[in-house]
């Protein structure tokens, strides 16, 4: 049986939210209830069953990432890596690699992104040879990475277009294979100086290697303000 880890990004320093609310710290560490957003990561993910995850904070903000969750998840298996420099989401994961067991399944998320579905609860994980992306129709697609679907595939994501192909954003939850890490590794760095996720997920459907799922319900990627008032309302 294979088993799942879940890989949470939260190395990002979040400086468009510096000055929300007093906020002097990473994002993740912004309370949203009665917790930090990390914690209610990690109670999103535990809700569907995840039971394993690997934390990617920044060297900055490691030490209070970890006392948060310590208070808020004793009890739950949680390990971490440091992303020691800010080289994109893809370079981020690639940190996690020896916290993963070979033949896992990993669901990557980004730490300020939520959901009112329990995106993986109608896949078998054991059944799953592919990559599978999750998408979910926006009102302005040109904010996010768009996928091209045509039929039961996806033949190509752009990021952040400025003439969508559909209205189909790729949101911040991805489930990958081990092998995800090597691939990794052949990315070239973008013009940002980043390994792009998006670059990443391209890699996967020229090898034809990618499945999709349409979201039904709310997802929120919590990186502004507007956002995150949003997010309470709705946990």
């Amino acid at each position: 049986m294979k088993k799942i880890s879940a890989v949470i990004a939260a190395a990002g320093l979040g400086t468009r939210l510096k000055d929300y609310k007093d906020n002097s710290h990473t994002k993740v560490l912004i309370k949203i209830r009665q917790s930090s957003m990390i914690s209610e990561q990690i109670s999103q993910l535990s809700g569907w069953g995840i039971e394993r995850f690997v934390i990617i904070a920044n060297p900055e903000f490691y030490s209070l990432i970890k006392d948060d969750i310590d208070v808020n998840h004793a009890d739950k298996d949680i390990n971490y890596a440091i992303q020691e420099k800010p080289l994109g989401i893809a370079h981020a994961l690639l940190q996690s690699k020896d916290l993963i067991e070979n033949n896992s399944k990993i669901l990557f998320i980004l730490g300020d992104n939520f959901f009112g579905e329990n995106p993986i609860i109608d896949l078998d994980i054991n059944k799953i040879n592919n990559s599978v992306l999750f998408l979910k129709e926006v009102n302005s697609p040109q904010d996010f990475g768009v996928a091209q679907v045509e039929g039961e595939k996806i033949i190509n994501i752009v990021e952040k277009p400025t003439d969508p192909t559909s209205n189909f954003a790729v949101v911040g939850i991805y489930l990958y294979d081990y092998n995800c890490f090597e691939l990794i590794s052949k990315l070239e760095f973008s013009k940002r100086g980043e390994l792009e996720i998006t670059d990443l997920n391209n890699l996967l459907i020229q090898k034809s290697s990618v499945d999709y799922k349409i979201l039904k319900s709310w997802w929120i990627d919590a990186g502004t303000e507007e956002r995150i008032e949003s997010l309470k309302k709705l946990l």
